[in-house]
């Protein structure tokens, strides 16, 4: 709205009102107010009819004929230009008898009407000086669209940095899920070492025996008996923890590895235990993770992407729990469409923060806890799969996101590309 009201004020020589689509004046400039000796302190937020009575039901029904369709519908514009009319509106100085009006949206995707008031003595300079102001916000809007596609270019690598940037806020997180099996899968070797030690003594002294009565004897000292006993447990724990390792590495290496563009049947509980995983050390010291999983089939999706939105919830879910709580995981199937929720027992948020929480840069977190682009992203890619997020959420009761999924993709789905 910003660029109309600076364009029409400063390429025109005319007195400008905007209304909203209930009638409400928003903005009166200047050269208005000069005109009519209405101040924009007593138009602003009043109606018409209250503004402007000896003109508001004639300028109304100007206003709405500008629109495409409706009541009075005949066509907001008459070969390609905005709509004309007749409006007498008294001024200290007479009256101002022209007027042209065109509907526009606003950033808010919101109606709103643009009236312009000029003498009728100087129409011609009128007209020369809006057909300029038509061009100029022609081009602001060409400009606006190509640059709304090269954002949309950068939407694959938007995906990458933002997956990037999640996976460096679970470093120190992942970094200790491995340094705890590895740390005593060293201590272990240290322990098997000083056996060695012990088993080669042992078969040194074997050398120096000189009966079968003396072997026996020293192979059956206590600390050969613990030894054996305990090397089975010992090298049971380290296998037990390479394998921990392995799975984190190969959960790490799913999760951030690019898959090629497109989508293939994904089963939706592996990626939940994918994601678990990466994000452990993240919420095993908030909340009990409780699943409830039901029988649904595979989803046609990117799996890479599919993990990414699942990251964010949960770990979005963890941050919200102050002390110890619950983070519940559910799926079902109604066809043709699958859906998981991620439920939380956390401090839950308000109406109009929830309405947000999807916006690009929007975060109620500390500084250092997120981008402001994990659930921005989340979205866009469910999106770009056909699939919708729904949110319901009271501040004490906790947080409740349910992402809803076409079971398949239809042949005109186009997948978000991802960059690698």
């Amino acid at each position: 709205m910003k660029k109309i009201i600076d364009t029409l004020d400063n390429d025109t020589n005319a007195g400008l009102v905007i209304v909203d689509r209930g009638m409400v004046i928003r903005y009166m400039n200047a050269r208005m107010a000069q005109w009519t000796g209405v101040t924009a302190g007593q138009a602003l937020g009043a109606s018409l009819a209250l503004a402007f009575p000896a003109c508001a039901a004639a300028l109304q029904a100007c206003l709405l004929d500008a629109l495409p369709s409706g009541p009075h519908g005949r066509g907001a514009v008459d070969n390609g230009l905005p709509a004309k009319g007749l409006i007498q509106i008294p001024t200290p100085s007479g009256a101002i008898e022209c007027m042209v009006c065109f509907p526009f949206t606003d950033i808010d995707d919101e109606l709103s009407y643009a009236a312009l008031f000029y003498d009728a003595r100087d129409a011609e300079a009128f007209h020369r000086s809006f057909g300029s102001a038509i061009n100029r916000l022609l081009r602001l809007q060409v400009e606006q669209q190509l640059l709304l596609l090269k954002l949309e270019h950068k939407d694959d690598h938007l995906l990458e940095v933002e997956k990037l940037a999640g996976i460096g806020q679970l470093a120190a997180g992942i970094a200790h899920e491995i340094n705890n099996p590895i740390g005593y899968i060293f201590s272990n070797l240290r322990t098997l070492a000083s056996y060695v030690r012990e088993m080669l003594n042992l078969i040194d002294a074997v050398d120096t025996v000189k009966s079968l009565d003396e072997f026996r004897q020293l192979r059956n000292c206590p600390e050969y008996e613990y030894i054996r006993s305990d090397v089975e447990s010992l090298i049971r724990e380290s296998e037990e923890g390479i394998d921990r390792v392995k799975k984190i590495i190969g959960a790490l290496k799913d999760f951030s590895h690019p898959e090629e563009p497109g989508y293939r049947p994904v089963d939706l509980h592996r990626c939940i235990e994918t994601t678990l995983k990466v994000i452990a050390n993240e919420v095993k010291y908030k909340a009990e993770v409780v699943k409830v999983y039901g029988d649904i089939p595979d989803v046609e999706c990117n799996a890479s992407q599919i993990s990414q939105v699942l990251m964010n919830l949960l770990v979005n879910a963890a941050q919200a729990i102050d002390n110890f709580g619950v983070i519940t995981i559910r799926t079902g199937h109604e066809a043709p469409w699958v859906w998981l929720e991620v439920d939380d027992t956390g401090q839950g948020m308000e109406r109009s923060v929830a309405s947000r929480i999807f916006e690009p840069f929007f975060t109620t977190k500390a500084v250092g806890q997120g981008t402001g682009l994990g659930l921005s992203v989340s979205l866009s890619i469910l999106e770009h799969h056909g699939g919708s997020a729904e949110v319901d959420s009271e501040p004490g009761r906790g947080t409740r996101i349910r992402l809803w999924l076409p079971q398949t993709q239809s042949a005109t789905a186009v997948p978000l590309e991802t960059a690698g």
